[in-house]
């Protein structure tokens, strides 16, 4: 993939973004020209409580957010960050809510959509054993980034699976770009539909060349 995508990850101290459930840390790696780029991360003290098997499982404890910048200045710098950069996200329908949620609390709003590295990958890669990160970037062999479970590590892993997916399309269907629209589109299709839709679509491309 030629194009910039901002692939991020968070940790949070729950799973549904609320007075009580907030990020405690973001990663940001971005992605252009086939490689990692640029990064971004901080840990992030929104005055919540990390329970004690969320902390086992970051390594974030209680005691490191209290250290940490407020969430709202994380957040704003964040966003600056990215911009309208196309966004990523390895199961992205939970680092999207986080995204949106901690947004909301500045007054601002996402203007551009997810692409998942979960839902591509079940399309594109059905003969991995699973699609959690740390699975596939054991069983492609991807670069190791770091601890699993801290934000820009597993950031890190997700922007080398995207760009692993990438390259997947290109050699197995000959696309002549990868984007990430095609990306967001792609991840809609069912699983079964996934080739049929990709040959039509490079039967179109090769038919708008000649």
């Amino acid at each position: 993939m030629r194009q910039r995508v901002a692939v991020i990850d968070f940790e949070t101290n729950g799973v549904t973004p609320g007075r009580d459930c907030r990020a405690t840390e973001i990663g940001v790696a971005m992605v252009e020209d086939g490689r990692v780029v640029d990064r971004f991360q901080s840990l992030m003290n929104a005055g919540v409580w990390v329970p004690p098997m969320i902390e086992q499982l970051t390594g974030i404890s209680n005691a490191m957010l209290r250290a940490a910048p407020p969430a709202h200045e994380v957040m704003r710098e964040a966003a600056r960050f990215v911009g309208d950069t196309p966004l990523a996200a390895h199961n992205a329908s939970f680092d999207r809510k986080f995204w949106d949620h901690e947004l909301s609390l500045l007054g601002l709003a996402r203007r551009q959509d997810f692409a998942c590295t979960l839902l591509l990958s079940r399309r594109l890669l059905p003969q991995a054993p699973d699609h959690k990160l740390g699975t596939l970037t054991r069983w492609a062999k991807l670069p190791d980034a770091g601890r699993a479970h801290r934000a820009l590590a597993d950031a890190e892993m997700a922007a080398n699976l995207l760009l692993l997916l990438g390259d997947t399309l290109q050699r197995q269907f000959h696309l002549a770009d990868i984007d990430h629209a095609l990306l967001c589109k792609l991840q809609k299709v069912t699983a079964a539909k996934v080739k049929p839709y990709l040959l039509d679509l490079q039967s179109r491309q090769i038919g708008s060349i000649a």
